[in-house]
């Protein structure tokens, strides 16, 4: 049976103190060049690999970053955690990507883990249940900074790295009160979220500040099923509704089907713009008109900010990222 090769074994191997084999791997200015050589050769040979679990213990934390998002079947998460993971590596760590389902008992469990494996620090979009953000202040105190992004809690005092809602919502409809639209489906997503409500104001304020005659129908959709059932019956009963704001991704899918299914011609039957990562819109033709909120990009921001956090910075910020238009042809 085959035994793990320690410091220890390699020191005694090399007629060595064990702290100066520990040395001579990290290339310590103070050990000869003879000597790391002789050491790295044998902990090669040996398949030599340093004990992160011991490292941890005695560091107090890991070279582990945890991310914790309601899904990953997401195009805006599965961009963040790309981009995230890309920097990451660059300065030595690597990401332990957990999913909590939406579901507030799976995203404490979640917490917990990244606690008890001493993860250097954790990056988080809460549920849309999450009211209690106790546990996640509970890791700040202990030097697991937290950076929260895309959907963050009311909560002022911590880091929120998210896109510019209010101003996306503001753009979509500045595009619709631009091409003249009077009837508009407004979908929205859960209403008890933050995020919908920031969008939904700024929406709704943009009509009343150009002084727009436009007929809003609002709704909220937990789902691309209920976006699609929500559009069918609308298209159906309002023949006069002649665009649809989709507020993210997951909706637009919805709607664009209910659309495909009633055989509405865009835009010459009806006009829509969406609020995305940009991807999904692509996928049509002609392709769909959107206000960009690049997963990309805030993965850069909240990098940037989790650094910041690991070399002492003690004070919290909220960051943000523009968003631009992105002409389609669905309009």
């Amino acid at each position: 049976m085959s035994t793990e090769v320690t410091l220890k074994k390699l020191a005694d191997m090399l007629n060595l103190s064990i702290s100066t084999v520990s040395r001579a791997l990290k290339d310590h200015p103070d050990i000869s060049t003879d000597t790391k050589i002789k050491v790295k050769e044998l902990a090669a040979v040996l398949d030599y690999e340093p004990n992160t679990y011991a490292i941890n213990l005695r560091t107090n934390h890991s070279k582990e970053f945890g991310v914790i998002v309601p899904g990953i079947a997401n195009d805006f998460y599965q961009a963040f955690i790309s981009s995230l993971e890309e920097d990451a590596r660059q300065y030595g760590f690597s990401l332990i990507i957990m999913q909590s389902g939406d579901d507030p008992l799976i995203e404490l469990e979640n917490v917990k883990r990244c606690k008890q494996n001493r993860m250097a620090g954790l990056f988080v979009s809460i549920t849309s249940k999450t009211v209690d953000i106790h546990n996640f202040l509970k890791l700040d105190e202990q030097h697991i900074p937290v950076i929260f992004f895309d959907k963050v809690p009311a909560f002022e005092a911590c880091n929120k790295v998210c896109v510019a809602d209010s101003k996306a919502a503001t753009m979509a409809a500045e595009a619709l009160v631009l091409k003249r639209k009077k009837n508009i489906l407004s979908l929205f997503g859960n209403a008890q979220l933050s995020i919908t409500q920031r969008r939904f104001e700024s929406f709704k304020q943009a009509f009343i500040k150009y002084g727009a005659d436009s007929n809003l129908l609002i709704f909220n959709t937990h789902s691309s099923l209920e976006a699609l059932e929500i559009t069918t019956t609308q298209l159906l009963l309002n023949k006069q509704i002649d665009a649809i704001f989709c507020m993210n991704d997951e909706i637009l899918i919805g709607a664009m089907k209910a659309v495909q299914k009633l055989g509405l011609r865009i835009p010459t039957d009806i006009g829509i713009i969406a609020i995305s990562e940009g991807i999904i819109p692509q996928l049509y033709y002609p392709e769909i008109t959107y206000v960009e909120t690049s997963g990309f990009k805030l993965a850069k921001m909240a990098f940037a900010r989790m650094l910041a956090c690991l070399a002492g910075s003690s004070y919290v910020q909220e960051l943000k990222i523009d968003s631009i238009v992105v002409d389609g042809g669905s309009l």
